[in-house]
C-alpha cells in the first residue's frame, strides 16, 4: 500500500514546435501526414477496451479535399450504446478506487506518449481530419492536449489536499467522491484538446465515460484512445461511440446511472440536451451534473487611444485563425471613426497577404471550413449581406467548394449595428464591424453588451487605463474569458481558465481545478474519538 500523501508541482506549459523549414520536426511531421494520407484507416468502436465492427459504416473525407477518403468508421447503434453504458458502470468500482495518484500517473504518461512519441501523428490527424495548418494543430492537438493532461494532475492534488480543522473531540475529513453512475461526453470537431479533456479530466476524478466523438474529428480522436491505452487506461474506464448524436443520447440520457454531462458544441444541441434531462429527473438515481461551454459571438471592442496596427492584427489573427471556427473566435468589432482609416489600411494590407489553401502547404494561413453544410450555412450569410443595402464587404466575400470548402476570410462594414451578421453565430471566417462616433464610447459599451445572448470572450483595445477599467465595467457579463490589447483567442491551461455565461455555458472553467470539482461529490467523515454517554446536557442541571 502506498501511504505517501503527494502534491503534484505546478507543471510548465508545453512549449510550441515551430516547424521552420529544414526543422526535423516540420520533416517528422510531413512524414506523418504523407503515412495518414496515403491510407483509409478504419475507425471502429471501442467498448470496454474491445474494437467493435458494426454494420453500417460512415466515410471521413478531408474538408480541403473532400474527394479524398481519410477514414471509414463504425457507427454505434442504441446496443452499442448500452453496452457503452455497461462497460463504463462495470470498470467503475475498480477504477474508482485507484489511489487517485495513479490515476494521474497514467495521464502524465499519455503527456508524455504525446510530447516526445505521438506528437506528429497526432499533429497530423488533426491537420488533415480537422483542417488546421500546422500551428494551428500544434497549440491545440499537442500543447493544449499535454496541457490539460499535467496541469488537471496538479489540479487534483489542490482539491484532494484540501480538508476540514478537527478539534481534540473529533477527527473530520473530506472524501472526494466520484459522481455515482457514469458520465456522458460529448466532444466538438474544432478541438482535439477539447475532446481528450472532456473524457480524461472526468476520469481522473475517478469517473467513467461513455463517449460521443466528433464526426469530422475521427481521426485524432481514435488516435488519442490508442494513446491512453498505451499510457495504461484501463479497459470501459473511456468508451469510445462514434456515430449519429440523437440516437446515442436517446439511449443514455434515459439511463437511471446517468450521473452527468460534459460538453462542447452547439448552443441547441445543449439546450436540448437539457430539456431531455429534466424530462428524465425522476428516472435519476442522483441530479446529473451538466457542464457545458457552447457558442459564442465574440467581440473586439477599439477605443480611440487604441494602436491602429495592434487592433488590426488581432482583429486578423482573432476572427480569422483555424477560419474562425473557435468558439472564441472574434465575429464583431466596434472601431471609432477617428481610427477606422488607419486600422482598414493595415487590416486590408495583412489579409491581401493570407493565402488561402491546403493545410498541407505550409504557406497556407486560411485553410477549409469543416464540412458542406458549415460552407453552405456561411455562404449565406455572405451572400445576405452582398444583398444588403446597410453592409459593405471590403474583403473576401468569396468562396469554392469545388475541391474543398474553402472560404475567403470576409470582411463586413455594417451602417446597422443589428445587422444580421453583428448578432448572429456565424461560425466561420467572417467580421463585422460597426464604425461608432468617438464620443459614443459608452452608449456603445452599452451596444455592444446588449447586442448578443452569448457571454463567452471578447476583448477591448484601449491605451487609455481609464477608458479600459469603463469598458472592464460595462462589459462585466459579455464575457467570460476578457482580454485587454489582445484577440479573445488562445487561452492557455493554467493561465486562463476558459469558459463563459449566458448562452455560451455553465462556466465551469476548463483548465483550472473549479471544472474538476464538478466531478466529485464529498463526503464529509467526522469519526468522534470519545462518545457521549449521557443524554444530559450542562444546562439541564437543577
Amino acid at each position: 500500500m502506498n501511504n505517501a500523501i503527494y502534491n503534484f508541482r505546478e507543471p510548465k506549459n508545453e512549449p510550441a514546435q515551430i516547424y521552420l523549414p529544414g526543422s526535423p520536426e516540420r520533416k517528422r511531421l510531413i512524414e506523418e501526414l504523407e503515412n495518414l494520407y496515403s491510407k483509409v484507416t478504419e475507425i471502429p468502436i471501442i467498448i470496454g477496451g474491445k474494437e467493435i465492427h458494426s454494420v453500417k459504416t460512415g466515410r471521413l473525407v478531408m474538408p480541403s479535399e473532400h474527394g479524398h477518403l481519410l477514414a471509414s468508421y463504425h457507427m454505434a447503434t442504441e446496443e452499442e450504446a448500452s453496452m457503452a453504458i455497461d462497460a463504463a458502470l462495470e470498470a467503475k468500482c475498480e477504477w474508482m478506487n485507484l489511489a487517485w495518484m495513479e490515476r494521474a500517473a497514467i495521464m502524465l504518461k499519455a503527456a508524455e506518449l504525446i510530447s516526445k512519441k505521438y506528437r506528429y501523428l497526432l499533429n497530423a490527424a488533426t491537420m488533415l481530419g480537422q483542417g488546421k495548418n500546422v500551428h494551428q494543430a500544434e497549440i491545440d492537438s499537442a500543447c493544449e492536449v499535454i496541457d490539460y493532461l499535467r496541469f488537471n494532475a496538479y489540479f487534483a492534488s489542490l482539491i484532494y489536499r484540501e480538508q476540514p480543522p478537527s478539534d481534540d473531540s473529533s477527527f473530520n475529513r473530506l472524501e472526494y467522491r466520484p459522481l455515482e453512475g457514469f458520465i456522458y461526453t460529448i466532444s466538438p470537431f474544432n478541438f482535439t484538446a477539447i475532446a481528450s479533456n472532456l473524457n480524461t479530466s472526468v476520469a481522473l476524478m475517478g469517473n467513467t465515460t461513455v463517449w460521443k466523438p466528433a464526426t469530422a474529428s475521427l481521426l485524432s480522436s481514435y488516435i488519442l484512445m490508442k494513446i491512453l491505452k498505451e499510457a495504461g487506461l484501463p479497459d470501459g474506464v473511456i468508451n469510445f461511440v462514434p456515430g449519429t448524436g440523437q440516437l446515442i443520447s436517446k439511449t443514455v440520457l434515459k439511463h437511471k446511472d446517468l450521473a452527468g454531462i460534459h460538453f462542447t458544441g452547439s448552443n441547441a444541441t445543449f439546450n436540448s440536451l437539457w430539456k431531455q434531462v429534466a424530462e428524465n429527473l425522476t428516472h435519476y438515481r442522483s441530479y446529473p451534473r451538466i457542464v457545458g461551454e457552447t457558442g459564442g459571438k465574440d467581440f473586439i471592442f477599439a477605443h480611440r487611444s487604441a494602436d491602429p496596427l495592434e487592433l488590426a492584427a488581432a482583429i486578423a489573427r482573432g476572427a480569422f485563425e483555424y477560419q474562425g471556427q473557435k468558439c472564441s473566435a472574434a465575429s464583431r468589432a466596434y472601431i471609432p471613426e477617428s481610427i477606422w482609416d488607419q486600422v482598414k489600411d493595415h487590416l486590408l494590407k495583412l489579409l491581401s497577404e493570407t493565402s488561402v489553401g491546403s493545410e498541407r502547404d505550409f504557406r497556407n494561413g486560411i485553410n477549409a471550413v469543416i464540412d458542406e453544410t458549415a460552407y453552405d450555412r456561411i455562404m449565406e450569410y455572405i451572400s445576405f449581406a452582398q444583398k444588403s443595402k446597410s453592409c459593405q464587404i471590403i474583403a473576401g466575400g468569396k468562396g469554392s467548394k469545388s475541391k474543398g470548402y474553402f472560404i475567403e476570410p470576409t470582411l463586413i462594414v455594417v451602417s446597422d449595428p443589428h445587422f444580421r451578421t453583428m448578432e448572429e453565430e456565424i461560425f466561420g471566417p467572417v467580421m463585422s464591424i460597426f464604425i461608432y462616433s468617438d464620443e459614443k464610447f459608452d452608449e456603445t459599451l452599452k451596444l455592444c453588451d446588449e447586442t448578443s445572448p452569448f457571454g463567452l470572450t471578447g476583448s477591448v483595445f484601449s491605451n487609455d487605463k481609464y477608458a479600459t477599467i469603463r469598458a472592464a465595467r460595462a462589459l462585466r457579463y459579455a464575457a467570460g474569458n476578457f482580454y485587454i490589447n489582445d484577440k479573445p483567442t488562445g487561452a492557455m491551461v493554467g493561465q486562463q481558465p476558459f469558459g463563459g455565461s449566458r448562452a455560451s455555458g455553465t462556466n465551469d472553467k476548463a483548465g483550472s481545478y473549479l471544472n474538476l470539482t464538478r466531478w466529485v461529490s464529498p463526503r464529509t467523515i467526522k469519526e468522534t474519538l470519545i462518545p457521549a454517554t449521557d443524554f444530559r446536557y450542562p444546562f439541564m442541571q437543577t
